[in-house]
Order: structure tokens, then sequence, then C-alpha cells
């Protein structure tokens, strides 16, 4: 989801939106201080991963920003995931992913919060 996330930087910055991408590269352990210091330098965070919304590592990820970086926070935690559903086969997979426009969308939603 990286790409994508950048992708979605990109276009945020054309409207004068900054944004900045963690790429977290391993999720346990996962480097909670970038996440925690991203978070109270932007007040605000949008988690991108591919898994289904509920019970992914995004929940995880919430969790360590309310238990860490609560305070910081100036919206709600965004997360753009893949659907509740079972992950399709390949042919079904661009409606299934994240893209660049809903992590966009995301980004306005807590910017506009």
């Amino acid at each position: 989801m990286v790409p994508v996330a950048l992708e979605a930087a990109r276009r945020a910055e054309a409207k004068g939106i900054s944004c900045e991408v963690i790429d977290l590269r391993t999720l346990y352990p996962f480097d909670r201080d970038a996440v925690r210091d991203s978070v109270r330098k932007t007040g605000r965070c949008v988690i991108v991963h591919e898994a289904p919304r509920t019970g992914g590592f995004g929940a995880e990820l919430v969790a360590f920003v309310n238990d860490e970086a609560l305070l910081y926070l100036e919206a709600p935690v965004a997360r753009v995931t893949g659907p509740d559903v079972h992950v399709p086969f390949f042919s079904l997979e661009e409606d299934y992913l994240p893209n660049a426009e809903r992590v966009l969308e995301a980004i306005e939603e807590t910017l506009r919060f």
C-alpha cells in the first residue's frame, strides 16, 4: 500500500496539503516512535491496509494511537481498507484494494473534521 499512499500524498500536495507517509515495513515490532511522532506533528492519522477493515492490523494501530497519542489528534483516525468480505480473485482486485482516490478522500475528511 506504500505506492498507493505515496500517490495519494502527491495528489494531496497538488491541492496544497502536506502529508507524511510511514512505511512500517514490519508489523511486529512496528516503529512506534515514527507513528507517535507523526501524529504529534500533524494531528492526524490515516491508516491504509489491504486487509478487511474488521480484525485488520489497522485496528491495532488505532488502538496504539489512542493509547500513545490521543491528545495530539485533531480528528479521528481514518482507515482505508479492503471491505469486510472474503478477498476476491484477481479479476476483482481493483474494486477491493484501497486506491489513491479513497486515501485522498480520507485525508481530506480528516482535514474537514
